[in-house]
């Protein structure tokens, strides 16, 4: 396996100098009148994070010249430094590389992944022009582009490189179907509770705004969708349809995956069991130091998804992360006073906090139908949890005085 993963590394970078050397003279570079252009769409693989949104890339395919490529404007590497770091600021950085096309539709029908071929119907001038752009975004200089999940991927791309580069205007059936970006988001994370849970916990009301059918083209498959019925107008105003042909390379199984229960609403319900026990022993028995052990680790975890909640808000460059309405039961200052609570000079300091917590809480729980978000029924659970400890904590500081 790692022995392919080199050759392939390889294959790429031989291919890109070649395109590189291509450029010297792209004019020279004349596509014969057999070449075609397609959209590659790749239905969503469920296996891997990155690709259970689907995937779209551009084919050029010119028999006479005896080339076969496809661009593709998904790659990227997990050893760029701070890749992590940077993927959750906002400053992923995605290349545009070229691949033979064998090679490319091999990779996808041995996980079993579906192919869709889209041949564009343009001239050999407009074929000649997104071939010239292709090429010349695939130099070193210019195949890094700053990576936006929502606004600027390899979904858009390609639509763009198609568009700027034809003689007319693309015309596309409007679908009159209300959608927001998490509906569009949800659609692929259906099978995935824990990701849909975390993807709900991280975007904001941004989010659940309805939004057009070009914004919906960040999904592979509402491009492929939108391409289908669309029209170029030319110049003189006469209509041509965009495809001339569309056909299944690879086709995907049947997802017969049903999810009978949530795993994360589950593990909620079970995390408040146990927070009602440990709640009830420790008030009766009038055990502090039990129930402060559990906040600490409670409210710990809390705190650090809250950490991420606030980095997302106000110092990263995501999309739809900032207003979010989850920061109220998930924030920094728990993972602040959690080190607060096994401390007895700070029990005063943890009752104020506990009762601005518990009002908190039960604001968000009371409005929860009333909030410009969607939030998770899963989440209900989890800030019950809190909200009894809080609630607990403040009654025993009571009792206590």
């Amino acid at each position: 396996m790692q022995l392919q993963i080199v050759i392939k590394k390889i294959f790429y970078i031989i291919l890109l100098f070649c395109i590189s050397i291509q450029h010297i003279e792209a004019q020279q570079v004349q596509l014969s009148d057999s070449a075609k252009i397609s959209l590659l769409t790749s239905s969503p693989w469920d296996k891997e994070v990155y690709a259970i949104f689907g995937h779209t890339a551009i084919r050029i395919e010119d028999p006479v010249n005896q080339f076969d490529v496809v661009f593709n404007y998904g790659l990227f590497s997990f050893d760029t430094p701070n890749f992590m770091f940077r993927f959750i600021k906002g400053e992923t950085d995605y290349m545009v590389g070229a691949e033979n096309f064998n090679r490319y539709i091999e990779e996808y029908k041995l996980r079993g992944v579906g192919v869709t071929q889209q041949t564009l119907n343009i001239t050999q001038k407009e074929k000649q022009n997104i071939f010239d752009a292709l090429v010349i975004n695939s130099l070193p200089e210019n195949r890094v582009y700053r990576y936006n999940y929502f606004y600027d991927n390899c979904s858009t791309r390609p639509r763009d490189i198609i568009e700027n580069n034809i003689e007319g205007i693309i015309h596309y059936n409007p679908t009159n179907n209300k959608q927001t970006y998490r509906d569009l988001v949800h659609e692929c994370v259906w099978s995935k509770p824990w990701i849909r849970f975390g993807i709900d916990l991280v975007i904001g009301a941004g989010a659940d705004k309805e939004i057009t059918d070009r914004q919906k083209d960040f999904l592979p498959l509402y491009l492929m969708d939108a391409y289908t019925q669309a029209t170029i107008k030319n110049a003189d105003g006469s209509n041509r349809p965009l495809l001339s042909e569309q056909v299944d390379i690879s086709i995907s199984p049947k997802n017969d995956t049903f999810i009978l229960i949530d795993p994360p609403f589950v593990i909620g319900c079970l995390l408040l069991v146990f927070t009602l026990i440990i709640s009830v022993l420790s008030y009766k028995k009038n055990n502090i130091l039990i129930g402060s052990i559990f906040d600490t680790l409670l409210f710990a975890v809390a705190g650090i998804a809250g950490c991420i909640i606030f980095f997302l808000m106000f110092f990263s460059t995501h999309p739809c992360t900032n207003p979010n309405w989850n920061i109220i039961w998930l924030n920094p200052l728990q993972l602040l006073f959690a080190f607060f609570f096994l401390i007895k000079l700070l029990s005063k300091y943890v009752y104020y906090y506990h009762f601005i917590n518990f009002a908190a809480l039960i604001l968000l729980l009371l409005a929860w139908f009333l909030i410009p978000q969607y939030l998770e029924l899963a989440f209900i659970p989890y800030i019950l949890s809190l909200c009894i400890r809080s609630g607990v904590n403040v009654l025993q500081y009571k009792k206590k005085s």
